[in-house]
């Protein structure tokens, strides 16, 4: 039995290896990007709003894709130390993968990759007040990937000039686990 247990165990390990050749980085299907996800890895140029209580520091929970071609995210967030849910629609632009949406600023959300079946890497260009803040965000199917998925978003991050100390894994992070095992589409994220 406990032989069946590992050869098991080490079958999902081996399953969520990253998987070059399934990389999708344009033409994007954006129906297969709908479901559950969970916030891995954010990183930024502007670190205060990707730590605690940043106004960019948003726990994913869901992403649909909309019959006009936009995306609704589904977000848990901290506000004065209570976790706030929130849905936030971006509109499609004529570029493949990217989006737009007005929150603390005028935003840029691009899908940069993907696999569909274990993570997402999105880039969001965030202006406000005349200032330019890149976050770059990690999204898992699963609260934990494999290392190969963490290697490969800090090389996507060294692409836009943000080394290792400009990533914060969230997976080990505190989170509002209180609301992880709840519907992420539930009636609290209607607003």
């Amino acid at each position: 039995m406990a032989l069946l247990l590992l050869s098991l165990g080490l079958s999902l390990v081996s399953a969520q290896e990253l998987n070059p050749r399934a990389i999708v980085r344009k033409n994007y299907d954006m129906a297969r990007v709908s479901g559950v996800w969970y916030s891995v890895s954010i990183a930024s140029n502007d670190m205060k709003r990707i730590e605690e209580n940043g106004d960019l520091r948003v726990f994913i929970r869901n992403i649909e894709s909309l019959q006009d071609g936009g995306l609704r995210f589904h977000f848990l967030f901290m506000v004065h130390g209570e976790c706030v849910q929130v849905a936030m629609v971006c509109e499609r632009t004529e570029k493949d993968g990217e989006y737009t949406v007005n929150y603390e600023g005028d935003n840029k959300v691009l899908l940069l990759e993907t696999d569909y079946k274990l993570y997402i890497t999105f880039h969001l260009r965030n202006i406000r007040n005349g200032t330019d803040t890149n976050v770059l965000a990690l999204y898992g199917r699963v609260l934990n990937l494999s290392p190969s998925f963490l290697n490969r978003f800090e090389k996507v991050c060294r692409k836009y000039g943000l080394g290792p100390q400009n990533i914060i894994s969230l997976s080990n992070q505190s989170r509002p686990h209180h609301l992880l095992h709840q519907q992420p589409w539930g009636p609290a994220m209607s607003q």
